[in-house]
């Protein structure tokens, strides 16, 4: 990205700490700071940290070994320090730079909390504040380009699913499905990702970790998986069945199909995310599966898989244009089998837009 767009993303961040009555956020992550100035680097357990102030002022205070790095990707103002020393002192230096000594900061969620506690030693009379409302002010919406980025990483999991339906069988274990799809996705251009494949009674456990589990005939198959391209990932979930479905499975998914799009429809320009979560919910209670549903409806989606917006009840936060997030209800019997479906959509002028191929309306059976 032109470093012309990252200065301004940080004008954009200074006009929202002027708003919120900040006086500095500190960045800590590599995904923040990447998004801010193209820095895409971590400092483990050594203090790294991107400073930005009201004024539009942006410092960087770095491990040595990550100076040269941080210019070459533009950062003018880079403040190293070495192993042996004590970075505070370059915190001190930033508050007496930026008058922040006794200053409201905000402070990014993921600041590791022993970097947080030095800070805090070194500026007793500042006072800290999540940084998450900050940051998601503006990250949340997506430009353009982005969504693109978005919309091609669909498209290879869109077109992995679209392949495996060719070679997925009984006999083969959770593990060897999901080394499957990942290659599917490679060959198609698709960086690090994901894969989650649930078979059976493993399709009752939403995050279920593959193991050696062996696909057998008539069960239900959860197939939670995504890649990335150019950093911004996709995520996609299908159920199928190996073999005939049996009926209550097919009005499982028959179930959670109608949830799904009830979710999509009631995603429109300025409603709150929780009327995504509160649609599909309604669905799914309605048909008397409702404690079997224990997940929010969805999260939004960018440089991380999952960010703000949530769709889940409680979050009144307006749906607008670039809000780029997943609509995945599911219902998971216990012992049995589970179903979940999962588009990425996108918030555009006119109305709500998936991401991705639509799902079978019916439980695809797939022949063994």
């Amino acid at each position: 990205m032109p470093a012309s767009d990252y200065a301004s993303r940080i004008r954009r961040l200074a006009g929202v700490l002027d708003q919120l009555g900040y006086d500095a956020f500190l960045a800590s992550s590599p995904v923040t700071m990447g998004f801010l100035h193209g820095l895409f680097e971590g400092g483990g357990e050594r203090f790294l940290t991107l400073a930005v102030n009201r004024s539009g002022d942006c410092r960087l205070i770095c491990p040595g070994l990550s100076a040269t790095q941080a210019r070459r990707q533009g950062v003018q103002d880079v403040r190293p320090w070495n192993d042996g020393q004590d970075p505070m002192f370059r915190i001190a230096e930033l508050a007496d730079d930026w008058g922040l000594a006794s200053g409201l900061i905000a402070v990014e969620d993921e600041m590791r909390a022993d970097h947080l506690l030095a800070i805090q030693k070194t500026l007793p009379a500042a006072l800290f504040r999540p940084g998450r409302e900050v940051i998601e002010a503006f990250m949340g919406r997506k430009e353009p380009w982005e969504v693109e980025r978005l919309e091609r990483a669909g498209a290879i999991a869109d077109a992995a699913f679209e392949a495996l339906l060719g070679w997925l069988k009984p006999g083969m274990t959770e593990a060897e499905v999901a080394q499957g799809i990942e290659r599917e996705m490679v060959q198609r251009g698709g960086g690090p990702g994901f894969c989650i494949v649930a078979t059976g009674a493993n399709g009752a456990e939403p995050h279920h970790l593959n193991d050696q589990t062996v696909l057998q005939p008539g069960d239900a198959v959860v197939l939670d998986f995504g890649c990335s391209v150019e950093r911004y990932p996709s995520d996609i979930t299908r159920t199928v069945c190996l073999g005939r479905a049996s009926d209550e499975l097919k009005r499982v998914y028959e179930t959670v199909f109608r949830a799904h799009h009830a979710g999509r429809d009631a995603a429109r320009l300025g409603a709150p995310c929780q009327e995504v979560d509160r649609a599909a919910r309604r669905v799914i209670e309605q048909a008397g599966y409702g404690e079997y549903f224990m997940h929010r409806t969805g999260h939004g989606i960018g440089l991380r898989g999952h960010e703000d917006p949530y769709m889940v009840e409680g979050n009144e936060t307006p749906l607008a244009v670039g809000h780029c997030f997943s609509v995945e209800p599911g219902i998971y019997l216990p012992g049995r089998f589970g179903v979940r479906i999962e588009n990425i959509v996108c918030m555009t002028e006119q109305g709500c837009r998936s991401l991705n191929a639509e799902p079978a309306p019916e439980i695809l059976e797939l022949s063994v």
